[in-house]
């Protein structure tokens, strides 16, 4: 019995981590929160790098057509802690970056090249 419980044990332990496989981000840009962030990322070769496609909708007042959205890409680097997060935003052919804090969530700041700083909140799943 001692040897079959030995034998479950190993096959958890042994199981890829969780970080190699896909992660859903969420989050909301904008000083009201008026962009919503969604993205699956994917770990680049077992390390806290993490890149995938984006998508940014208004969720804010929106025009007749519906909301606007703006598709891209997100690169993303974890410490080894998990208490920081940096990432780069490609929206639109526009590079945006963002550095963040963990605490229930990474809140931080995103800048791009038009020197305005937001306010980006990011839930990594």
């Amino acid at each position: 019995m001692r040897a079959l419980v030995q034998l479950i044990l190993l096959g958890v332990f042994a199981t890829p981590a969780a970080a190699d496989g896909p992660h859903e981000i969420f989050g909301y840009a904008g000083v009201l929160g008026e962009w919503e962030l969604t993205a699956s990322v994917t770990a680049n070769d077992g390390t806290k790098d993490f890149a995938g496609p984006l998508t940014l909708t208004h969720v804010g007042i929106c025009s007749p057509d519906g909301p606007e959205k703006k598709k891209g890409e997100i690169r993303i680097q974890i410490s080894q802690s998990s208490s920081r997060m940096s990432a780069t935003l490609l929206i639109d052919g526009v590079a945006c970056t963002y550095s963040g804090r963990l605490s229930d969530f990474y809140t931080g700041f995103m800048s791009c090249p038009d020197g305005r700083s937001v306010p980006l909140k990011i839930w990594l799943k």
